[in-house]
């Protein structure tokens, strides 16, 4: 190791250089920890999940309107149905919507290292575990990356670092 002001060699633990004076900064072995190695990873995978949920709920939307709507009383199913079904597949298409957003959000947050992403992506973690296949999968990956004791310090001191 040698001296970044006058270039002279030191010695391993001496704590000054003894040509010019200066402090030795000792290099600090840099450990990433696991929400450091996957927070970003579940960002992007929340916001290109959230995208296919959104469509999906735009699809529902569309199918409520057409199918059961004014359009699809002539050659739909009667009216019977179509009264109680468009509002109830209208709703249903709101709240996959709603999901979406809070999907888009958590993911953009955890990108953004925010104080608020950690419990957000936790929340919407759970809510997708119904969701099977891909829901399932990103909500247990949200929750072995961001569950633990130890990943609310990391992720604060993430956070904190931003």
């Amino acid at each position: 190791m040698f001296c970044d002001q006058c270039g002279t060699q030191l010695q391993t633990g001496q704590p000054s250089c003894t040509r010019c004076g200066k402090a030795v900064l000792v290099p600090v072995a840099y450990r990433r920890n696991r929400v450091q190695e996957h927070v970003r990873l579940v960002g992007i995978l929340w916001m290109a999940y959230s995208a296919l949920v959104l469509l999906g709920g735009v699809a529902l939307m569309i199918v409520a309107h057409t199918v059961f709507g004014e359009i699809g009383l002539r050659s739909g199913p009667p009216p019977e149905v179509s009264h109680w079904l468009r509002p109830l597949l209208t709703f249903i298409g709101f709240l996959v919507m709603v999901k979406a957003v809070a999907g888009f959000a958590a993911g953009w947050g955890l990108l953004q290292r925010e104080p608020w992403a950690r419990a957000g992506a936790l929340v919407v973690g759970f809510i997708s575990l119904f969701n099977v296949p891909l829901g399932t999968a990103l909500g247990i990956y949200t929750l072995w990356v961001l569950l633990p004791t130890q990943s609310d310090d990391e992720y604060q001191a993430l956070a904190k670092a931003a």
